[in-house]
């Protein structure tokens, strides 16, 4: 009796969130280059973690860590008006997280968890393009890929069949 492998649509998850981890430490990074640019007299540990509470917030991982709940705790005002603020300071990226927001959602999905909210705090933020199509997941590694690339991140090729490209959206 031959039944569809389950590991055969979760191969691609690992992939495909290794992309979504790739747009996170883009946005941190140009978080924190704007931050430093904008306070160059605050502390730097302070300013990495401003941004790591912003790009958090952005993509719903939060880190559980006792330091980093008291962090977002303190901060929470300039955390959020640095996130009312993301779409016009770096309209750039928005294309990026929309792409990883909705890639990260799919594979929530494949696992069984709903991350719809995440894409409904996106759009309160302005950062989700809605009129975006969904990227197939070839399509989203290359581009992640070339944007990793760009902000010298090494993000190893992956091998994407055109049945996985076409099952995970679908």
């Amino acid at each position: 009796m031959t039944t569809e492998s389950p590991e055969k649509k979760p191969h691609i998850i690992p992939a495909l969130r290794e992309g979504v981890g790739i747009v996170q430490m883009v946005l941190f990074k140009e978080v924190k280059a704007k931050l430093t640019r904008n306070q160059p007299s605050q502390d730097r540990i302070f300013l990495s973690m401003l941004a790591g509470s912003i790009t958090n917030e952005v993509f719903a991982t939060r880190n559980p860590a006792e330091k980093f709940i008291l962090f977002r705790k303190e901060n929470r005002a300039e955390i959020e008006q640095e996130l009312l603020g993301l779409a016009a300071e770096m309209p750039q990226l928005c294309a990026k997280i929309t792409d990883a927001l909705r890639i990260q959602t799919i594979c929530d999905h494949q696992e069984g968890k709903d991350s719809t909210a995440i894409l409904v705090r996106a759009k309160e933020l302005g950062i989700l393009i809605e009129e975006r199509e969904i990227p197939l997941p070839s399509t989203f590694m290359s581009t992640v890929r070339a944007l990793g690339e760009e902000h010298n991140l090494i993000v190893p090729p992956v091998q994407i069949t055109p049945e996985q490209d076409q099952s995970i959206v679908h």
